[in-house]
């Protein structure tokens, strides 16, 4: 099955280091992240997840829960999360789900189907492929989605960014430039006509192009 933005979040039942989760269910109505990794004690994941537990406060103002999958069992991932805290020096502050029959990643086009239905035997090269961002809205709709190669740690400051963008854009009807950062000028939508945009914004806007309407962030 192949996920795009606005499918539906698949919905899954799975044990991780926090107990059992019912994934729409645990989500409820705020927004979560989540990203996978195609094996545990692996260089590049051991930064990353170190990175966003660092950056958890961040995600909390968001109102955006984490949750973290490895293709490896939730066994592993206590004693990966040990490494985690004395490398990166932040402990892992949410779950993370275990995945030793690669239902999950399987159910989010990660693996193929014709994977197997075990990650005993398999390499981090064998799940390359597990390398996906999903930022998932209350709608239990997909907002974002992105896959890393195994070799460039991700950016958690730019997904930080991609989460300001699409929450904002969900409430208003504004898109967001190039590079833009939160409270920098916006994108009137195309949709919204020249007259109902003088009504939300009065005191007008900048258009460099005819089909460009640049505005202050709305509060």
């Amino acid at each position: 099955m192949s996920l795009r933005i606005n499918d539906v979040a698949p919905d899954f039942t799975a044990e991780t280091t926090e107990g059992a989760i019912n994934f729409h269910d645990w989500i409820g109505d705020g927004w979560a992240l989540l990203f996978s990794h195609p094996k545990d004690f692996t260089p590049v994941c051991t930064t990353e997840l170190g990175a966003v537990a660092s950056l958890k406060p961040e995600f909390d103002q968001r109102n955006c829960q984490i949750i973290g999958i490895s293709v490896d069992g939730v066994s592993d991932h206590a004693a990966w999360s040990k490494d985690i805290e004395a490398s990166q020096g932040h402990a892992v502050n949410f779950p993370l789900i275990g995945d030793p029959s690669l239902d999950v990643v399987k159910l989010y086009d990660m693996l193929p189907a014709d994977a197997g239905d075990t990650s005993d035997g398999r390499t981090a090269a064998d799940n390359a492929t597990a390398r996906s961002v999903f930022i998932i809205g209350p709608d239990k709709k997909i907002k974002v989605t992105l896959t890393y190669p195994m070799t460039t740690g991700r950016n958690f400051h730019e997904i930080l960014r991609l989460l300001d963008s699409v929450q904002l854009t969900a409430k208003e009807q504004v898109a967001t430039p190039a590079n833009w950062e939160q409270g920098q000028d916006v994108i009137i939508v195309p949709s919204v006509s020249n007259e109902d945009a003088e009504k939300k914004y009065p005191e007008g806007w900048a258009s460099p192009l005819p089909y460009i309407r640049l505005v202050k962030q709305p509060a």
